[in-house]
C-alpha cells in the first residue's frame, strides 16, 4: 500500500462498485446503488432476491397482483415504491407494516377497493401517496390517513368515490396537494362540509375544473363552487320531506301540549270555583245560625 493509501481507496471504490451493481440482482431487473428497476418484464409475482439494502424499488407496469408483507418487511430501508400499472386489488391492510421509513408510493392504475386505516397507518413518514385511476376504489375511511401526519401530496383522481369525510383530509397539517378530479361525487347535503372545506382551504387542487358533480341529475357536470352555492340554498334554506314531517310532530305535539294545560287549567278552575262557592255558602249558614 502507497503511503498515500490510494490502494485501499481504489479497492473500497471496487467492492462499492460490486454492490452497486447489484450482485443479487432479481432476474429480468436493473440493480443500480440502491435502486432495483423491474419496469415492463411482464412479473406475475414479487421478485426475489431483492437486496436488503434497497432504497428504491419500481415495479411498474407488470402483472403483480399480490405483495408479500413478510418479503416487503425485510427491505426496511425502503423509501420509494413504485407499483403503479400492476392488478394489485383487494384487501392491503398491513401489508407495509415492515416499511416505515418509505416517503413515496404509487398504487394508481391497479384494482384497489378500498382503503382503510390499516392500509397506511404504519408508514409513519409517508410524504406522497398515489392511489389514482383505481376504478374500483369506492370507500376511504375517514381515519385512513390519521397516522400519515407528514403526507404532502394525495391523489385520488379517476376512482369510483363519491363521498370523502372532510376529517379524513383537514387534519392533515402538511397536506399541500389534492387530486379529486374525475371522480362519481355525489354532491348532496352530506357533501356540502367538504366541499366547503375545499373552497375555504389551502390546499391546491391540481385540474380543479374536472372536479365536478356526478350526481344527482340536476348538479351533474357542475363544479364544485357553484355546486356549493346550489347546495347552501337547497340545504340551508330549504326543507327536506323529513323536515316537514318533523314539523308536523313538533306542532302536533305543542298543540296537545296547549290542550291539556288549557283542560287543566280549566279544571282548577272549576275547582277552585267550587270550594270558594261552598266556603261562602258555609258563611252564610253560620251568620245564620248566630243570628
Amino acid at each position: 500500500m502507497s503511503p498515500s493509501g490510494r490502494p485501499c481507496s481504489l479497492s473500497f471504490l471496487f467492492l462499492l462498485g460490486m454492490a452497486s451493481e447489484g450482485i443479487n440482482c432479481p432476474s429480468r431487473c436493473s440493480c443500480q446503488y440502491l435502486e432495483v428497476n423491474c419496469t415492463r418484464q411482464q412479473l406475475q409475482e414479487f421478485p426475489l432476491d431483492i437486496p436488503l439494502d434497497t432504497r428504491q424499488l419500481i415495479l411498474a407496469a407488470n402483472n403483480i397482483s399480490y405483495l408479500p408483507a413478510v418479503e416487503l418487511s425485510f427491505l426496511a430501508d425502503l423509501v420509494y415504491l413504485d407499483c403503479k400499472k400492476n392488478l394489485l386489488g383487494d384487501d392491503l391492510d398491513f401489508t407495509f407494516i415492515g416499511v416505515a421509513k418509505l416517503v413515496y408510493l404509487d398504487l394508481s392504475f391497479n384494482n384497489l377497493t378500498k382503503v382503510t386505516f390499516s392500509t397506511f397507518s404504519h408508514l409513519l413518514s409517508l410524504v406522497v401517496l398515489k392511489i389514482s385511476d383505481n376504478p374500483n376504489l369506492v370507500a376511504i375511511e375517514k381515519d385512513a390517513f390519521a397516522n400519515n401526519t407528514w403526507l404532502r401530496h394525495l391523489d385520488v383522481s379517476r376512482t369510483g368515490l363519491t363521498f370523502l369525510d372532510t376529517s379524513t383530509v383537514q387534519d392533515l397539517a402538511n397536506l399541500r396537494l389534492l387530486g379529486l378530479s374525475d371522480n362519481l361525487w355525489h354532491c348532496n347535503c352530506s357533501f356540502l362540509d367538504f366541499i366547503t372545506w375545499m373552497m375555504e382551504s389551502d390546499v391546491h387542487f391540481p385540474d380543479a375544473d374536472n372536479i365536478t358533480c356526478y350526481t344527482p341529475a340536476g348538479l351533474h357536470a357542475l363544479r364544485m363552487p357553484a355546486a356549493e352555492a346550489q347546495l347552501h340554498f337547497s340545504c340551508l334554506t330549504q326543507l327536506d320531506k323529513q323536515d316537514y314531517v318533523f314539523l308536523c310532530l313538533v306542532g302536533f305535539c305543542i298543540f296537545l301540549a296547549g290542550t291539556m294545560a288549557a283542560w287543566l287549567a280549566g279544571v282548577c278552575a272549576v275547582i277552585c270555583e267550587a270550594h270558594a262557592s261552598k266556603g261562602e255558602e258555609e258563611e252564610e249558614e253560620e251568620e245564620e245560625d248566630t243570628a
